[in-house]
């Protein structure tokens, strides 16, 4: 019997951490050992170990680069929002849109309210976006350069701002994880919203609390320096003119957002008013405009803090996180095909007790595919596709599901800085800075939002709060649309009569 004739094996529970604890370990030494933030080459690397266990396992290069490339397809929406992002930014800092919010924050806002005041905003915005990466990439910058003139450091701005984009993405009706995770759990839209309240709200308000308190801390420890902000708004006004059309960009995008506008042609409508705007108010040349959605604004001010905050933007910018995207994807793509994430979820439910032990099981699984995999769709998909038949054959809503894949895919990923929502908030607020420092990473404990929300998750499930039983529609629904039921204890006689790994629902991503 020839080689090609054997079918593959699926892997143990060991082999199928070695590509994954192999590729951490790459990533370790890259990240805390060279000092360098670049993880492109190590996922590549993970890439190659993960094609050498499935070769092991018996799978072909055919089928191994199959599974790589249609996951990759599954990321391409995300790459165009990225590119059209970059675009926006461009545009948007030639229409003066992005300055001219600069210069009435630093005129209107009080520093011990910033931190406070830029997560709501944030909020506001991309609720009515429904994209958290094109809130960070425009209004988030220009909070940035708000933040820079009032002395406070970039990673408290940050914290603020991925704390507001993102509670903004998982609640917002026109966001697409928030449309994805009810989709791959079988559950209706705005019964998913509602059901992630009681851990949302909490969460925010003390974020707000927390920021609040952090804003007075902040200005109290040091003197406003009203020099140096005359100095930014002057820079930027006699750059710039200011009036009430350089904010039709960013209000024409959040109309479309509200009339239900896809955000693709939103963005793409909003790219081109921005660059109407610098053509028609700022007199910026035809020419020029293309060479800002490509390679980013520039201008030489001689105000340092102007400089660097508005030279960027352009779908190059954009090149960097677009390529990570890529990899991970490539990479979480081999470890599915060849069965590893199937391995690992299969040996997580195993040891499961409980409700509990459920959703710390789905919200882990999610927050480790975004560590994994790095990508937040895939961190909803698969353990989406994974654990609902197991909600189901305990009897519970999968409700309670869809809210753990939120909280361990969307709210997580930004705190990932390898993942794509990471890597956007890193390349579009300028956090990452050319001697390899880590300090402005520090943003990722300073979201508070973000990673409060999962913790008072699992805290209500332990206190018995907040758990959706299903309803008797909902078993009914179940019948009528042939879902797939599974209980915990079925999954472990399955194992106890030899069964070499448990089979979970496969992902149909």
């Amino acid at each position: 019997m020839t080689r090609a004739s054997i079918p593959p094996q699926r892997p143990s529970l060991l082999m199928a951490c070695i590509p994954i604890v192999a590729t951490l370990a790459v990533l370790a030494l890259q990240l805390f050992i060279f000092g360098e933030f670049t993880p492109h080459v190590p996922l590549v690397c993970g890439v190659a170990i993960t094609a050498v266990i499935g070769w092991k396992l018996g799978y072909r290069w055919a089928a191994m680069e199959d599974g790589m490339m249609r996951i990759v397809r599954v990321g391409l929406p995300s790459i165009a929002i990225l590119i059209l992002v970059g675009m926006t930014v461009g545009t948007w800092i030639a229409s003066g849109s992005v300055p001219m919010i600069i210069y009435y924050g630093l005129k209107l806002i009080s520093p011990e309210y910033f931190l406070a005041a830029a997560m709501l905003m944030c909020a506001v915005v991309s609720v009515t976006l429904g994209t958290s990466w094109g809130t960070v990439g425009t209004v988030g910058l220009a909070l940035m350069g708000i933040g820079a003139g009032f002395g406070i450091p970039p990673w408290w701005t940050a914290g603020a701002v991925v704390s507001g984009a993102f509670f903004g993405d998982k609640v917002s009706p026109l966001s697409d994880t928030t449309n994805l995770a009810p989709a791959v759990t079988g559950v209706n839209l705005f019964a998913h919203i509602r059901n992630m309240m009681p851990t949302t709200i909490p969460a925010m308000l003390i974020a707000l609390v927390i920021y609040l308190v952090a804003g007075n801390s902040l200005a109290a420890g040091q003197a406003l320096d009203l020099e140096r902000i005359q100095t930014i708004t002057e820079g930027l006004a006699s750059n710039f003119e200011f009036s009430i059309w350089v904010l039709l960009p960013p209000l024409l995008v959040m109309g479309l957002a509200m009339a239900r506008m896809p955000a693709l042609p939103a963005l793409f409508v909003g790219v081109v008013a921005g660059a109407v705007v610098a053509f028609g108010v700022q007199g910026e040349a035809l020419k020029a405009l293309f060479g800002y959605m490509q390679s980013g604004y520039s201008l030489s001010t001689g105000v340092s803090e102007i400089d660097t905050l508005l030279n960027r933007g352009g779908i190059m910018s954009m090149s960097w996180v677009i390529l990570l995207v890529m990899i991970a994807l490539a990479f979480g793509g081999l470890l599915e095909v060849i069965g590893c994430l199937e391995s690992l979820c299969a040996a997580v439910l195993l040891k499961v007790r409980g409700i509990f032990g459920l959703q710390l099981a789905a919200s882990s699984t999610a927050a480790m595919t975004n560590v994994i995999a790095g990508d937040p769709y895939l961190s909803i998909a698969l353990p989406g596709r994974m654990y609902a038949p197991i909600f189901r054959g305990e009897g519970y809503s999968t409700l309670n599901l869809s809210r753990s894949l939120e909280e361990g895919g969307t709210l997580i990923s930004p705190l990932i800085p390898w993942n794509a929502g990471g890597a956007v908030v890193i390349s579009s607020l300028g956090l990452v800075v050319g001697d390899g420092s880590w300090e402005s990473l520090l943003y990722i404990p300073l979201a508070f939002a973000c990673w409060l929300s999962p913790l008072l998750g699992l805290l209500y499930t332990l206190l018995g709060r907040f758990i959706v039983p299903a309803s008797d529609a909902e078993r009914a629904d179940w019948v009528a649309q042939d879902y797939a039921v599974t209980s915990l204890q079925q999954l472990r006689d399955q194992a106890e009569v030899g069964v070499r790994s448990v089979k979970v629902a496969q992902p149909e991503v």
